[in-house]
């Protein structure tokens, strides 16, 4: 039997709550009929993320994680919906009341490079959010940046260096000190080693594990590759076309995934042969979608992955499928998911 697919709302160990959440961008109407166009980014998303857990957000480019991620922390502003963060609900908050919540919640930008401004040094980078929210005078922020250099592997040596003095793994490091400075109890981290060398994205993710269990963080982690989210991740979020399709704990989603586009996403991982496994056991099949992720402007009828699904039937062009919550925590968007939703 499911449940309610929205978030509870008397769990206190629930740091993060989003309940119907929405995004949409008005776009220039047709020149013809003057109609105005509507980009839905994010369509009805709900999730709630615990103190101390990983949840990962992953899906294909263009399905609307980064904007969810930035609507979280309100860096954008929902259409619709509901945000609670740490039991207060952000919805609605000004920029002067969201200002004592904005310690709290940090985000860990996808291009290091980008997100830090080459004029500035990289120790007055790191110093600008403790200057915003007046931590201390200025021999007292400068001791806290060299204590956050040092707690991301960087040393005191760096604080007068450009960002351009730096390796890209080194800028990224710059821009983890950044998010932890004000001592946030969430970090959304916006596929923070997609930029990266394959080299250096285990050190960095190494380094976010390290600071979870020294700091008690708690992270939303989005990214698009899967080995990466299984990596770090306690809870995995699967996004199409600005929704949720499936959402469960992290071995029971790549045991056994419940929805089409999931099962499709995970047979693209490559699958490493390391000696230990049974060489009888049989070879997963690649799965190859076909036709185009559809226009979000111009969303189909029914489930939004009907017209790639190998498995869509007449129902699936004609009803939205809902996501079901079941009291196991799992949870799938789809009319005839592929295992027990249980």
């Amino acid at each position: 039997m499911t449940t309610d697919p929205r978030p509870r709302t008397d769990d206190p160990g629930v740091l993060l709550r989003a309940t119907d959440v929405t995004k949409h961008y008005a776009l220039r109407g047709d020149s013809l009929t003057r109609r105005r166009k509507v980009l839905r980014a994010v369509d009805g998303v709900s999730l709630e993320v615990r103190g101390g857990e990983t949840l990962g957000i992953v899906g294909e480019s263009g399905c609307g994680k980064s904007t969810l991620g930035r609507c979280l922390v309100r860096l954008t502003d929902i259409t619709g919906g509901r945000v609670e963060f740490d039991g207060q609900d952000i919805t609605t908050l000004s920029a002067r009341r969201l200002r004592p919540v904005r310690p709290g919640m940090q985000l860990v930008f996808q291009d290091p490079q980008a997100s830090l401004n080459p004029r500035r040094r990289a120790g007055d980078i790191v110093a600008e959010p403790l200057l915003i929210h007046r931590y201390g005078d200025s021999a007292a922020v400068r001791r806290r940046v060299a204590e956050l250099f040092d707690v991301v592997g960087l040393s005191a040596a760096h604080l007068d260096r450009y960002p351009h003095e730096f390796s890209g793994g080194q800028r990224q490091r710059i821009g983890i000190a950044r998010a932890l400075a004000t001592s946030p109890k969430l970090i959304v981290a916006d596929e923070p080693v997609s930029a990266l060398d394959v080299s250096i994205q285990a050190q960095v993710l190494n380094l976010f594990a390290d600071l979870q269990d020294e700091f008690g963080l708690t992270y939303v982690f989005i990214a698009h590759d899967l080995g990466v989210v299984r990596h770090v991740s306690d809870r995995i979020a699967v996004m199409y076309l600005g929704e949720i399709v499936e959402l469960a704990d992290t071995e029971t989603l790549y045991g056994a995934p419940a929805h089409p586009y999931t099962e499709a996403l995970m047979s693209a991982v490559p699958e490493i042969d390391d000696g230990t496994g049974d060489p009888q056991a049989p070879r997963r099949e690649r799965i190859v979608l076909t036709g185009d992720v559809p226009d979000p402007v111009a969303r189909p009828a029914g489930c939004a992955f009907h017209t790639r699904c190998p498995y869509a039937r007449e129902l699936c062009a004609v009803e939205r499928p809902r996501l079901a919550v079941t009291p196991s925590g799992r949870a799938v968007a789809c009319h005839y998911p592929l295992v027990a939703a249980g």
